[in-house]
């Protein structure tokens, strides 16, 4: 099985329902074809580089897949007609297809104590950068009007 990515752009026109469905029937194209479906990112609405049906955005989804190679021609005739679909692109991918993420448990208490001793000392080190930012600076204004008083006298 080869190991693929679909980029779709969905219509900004369609509210979520019709958007979620239009996503769900392009994973339904690709567990028909015997596919197995990986993660699905979703970015959100973007701005399209150019105008595509007279819409200046759209929403972009990508679904990582792993499928059979004849899979990838007939879900490109699949999407070819999906309603809702400014445009797409099917690409084999040479990576791994990122596994479902599983939720995120809570924070062990070493780690929230590891963070909670980092802060302060990151505070110092911002406070010591001003303070270098600040000496700097002055050292600068310093030099300005050395070279300003030489060249009125």
């Amino acid at each position: 099985m080869n190991k693929y990515e679909l980029a779709l752009v969905v219509s900004a026109k369609l509210d979520d329902e019709a958007r979620a469905a239009v996503v769900e029937r392009a994973k339904g194209y690709i567990t028909r074809y015997e596919g197995v479906i990986g993660t699905v990112e979703n970015w959100g609405k973007r701005k399209l580089a150019y105008e595509i049906q007279k819409q200046p955005e759209g929403y972009y989804y990508f679904i990582h897949f792993e499928a059979e190679p004849a899979c990838a021609p007939a879900l490109e005739k699949e999407m070819r007609i999906l309603d809702g679909t400014l445009r797409y692109l099917i690409v084999r991918s040479d990576e791994e297809v990122p596994a479902v993420e599983a939720p995120e448990e809570e924070t062990a208490p070493e780690a929230v104590e590891a963070e909670e001793e980092a802060v302060p000392e990151a505070a110092e080190a911002v406070e010591e950068a001003v303070e270098t930012v600040e000496e700097a600076a002055e050292t600068a204004e310093a030099a300005a009007e050395e070279v300003t008083s030489e060249e009125n006298a």
